[in-house]
């Protein structure tokens, strides 16, 4: 069995060829379709962030939408980039997204990837301090996240509050038990996997990485996948770790999907360059008749190792499609790899 859900880059644009032509109609329709894709019987509903951009940027508003109109589907992002953040003001707003949606929320957070503008992070207050770099900084952000997360307390309290205070130090309001068992740390190589292990964070696995071997993407995702698990072994975590990779699917099952994506031109492995100096590995799209599909993603063995599948949806093509993107694998493909 293995959990399936959506990933949203909410991309927008005031094209007429575009569903979503504002950044209201991306957020109104990301919303929508967690309600759809919940319907359905996925499992899960996610976003991504970029700064600097014309998509989803401003990630708790949403989660905590999504999470008051739905039941039962996990909410969560792919990822946070948290270069930009202020660790105590986010596990504040995760915390209040946790609690409205009972529970639901899987965090995703990163380092973060290259940005719209030059150290984007550095127009949010935040600088590398000396001797670190702003991966360092993203890291550094990531721990104090986690320590918070925990509800200890930690702060001396006022003599004199506004306010009576439970004894002892205080913690961040709300506390959402459990929560941080519930973040994901986005590696983009094996040592930030092996990292995120330690710490005792689930992997999110996109369809991009370090290309470290030149062995094809999925091996080299699977490889980085095994690192992980047996960091986490070898840290001693009592609980079972989660593990996500993410991937364009499509079923081509009527007219639209042909037209849309089935012409190819994605059905191998690429290779580029990340700020001009580390060499990168980005992983295929999937777009086939479904008993083609089901083949192809058989051997696929990054998603073999996974629990969780993020189907990479095009946003921009509107909410009814989306959802039929989603259906379509549920129904056509998902049930024959023993995933339903």
């Amino acid at each position: 069995m293995k959990k399936i859900g959506f990933l949203s880059f909410g991309h927008w644009t005031p094209s007429p060829q575009s569903q979503t032509r504002s950044a209201g109609d991306t957020l109104l329709q990301s919303i929508d379709l967690a309600v759809a894709a919940e319907e359905l019987g996925a499992d899960g509903a996610y976003y991504r962030v970029h700064h600097f951009a014309r998509q989803l940027a401003s990630p708790f508003p949403l989660l905590a939408a999504v999470g008051a109109r739905t039941k039962s589907i996990e909410i969560g992002t792919a990822v946070i980039d948290m270069r930009y953040e202020n660790p105590l003001y986010m596990a504040e707003d995760a915390g209040a997204a946790d609690l409205i949606s009972q529970g639901r929320l899987q965090l995703g957070i990163s380092r973060g990837s290259p940005e719209q503008v030059i150290d984007g992070w550095r127009h949010f207050g935040y600088t590398p301090a000396e001797g670190m770099n702003d991966a360092d900084m993203g890291r550094q952000h990531t721990e104090v996240f986690l320590e918070v997360l925990k509800g200890e307390g930690f702060a001396q309290p006022n003599p004199r509050p506004m306010f009576p205070n439970p004894p002892g130090l205080l913690r961040l309001e709300p506390h959402s038990e459990g929560l941080r068992e519930r973040i994901w740390w986005g590696a983009g190589s094996d040592a930030t996997a092996v990292w995120a292990a330690k710490l005792g964070m689930n992997l999110q696995s996109s369809t991009l990485k370090n290309d470290e071997t030149g062995e094809p993407f999925h091996v080299q995702q699977a490889k980085q996948i095994r690192a992980y698990r047996e960091a986490w072994k070898e840290a001693g975590h009592t609980r079972t770790p989660r593990v996500s990779v993410s991937r364009s699917v499509f079923a081509l099952v009527d007219d639209r999907d042909r037209a849309y994506f089935g012409r190819g031109g994605k059905e191998e492995d690429s290779v580029g360059f990340i700020d001009d100096k580390t060499r990168a590995i980005f992983g295929r799209s999937y777009a086939d008749e479904p008993d083609r599909l089901i083949a192809q993603l058989a051997a696929d063995e990054g998603i073999q190792e996974a629990d969780t599948l993020l189907l990479t949806v095009p946003n921009q093509l509107g909410v009814d499609y989306n959802a039929h993107v989603i259906e379509s694998i549920l129904k056509h493909v998902a049930p024959a790899l023993g995933w339903r």
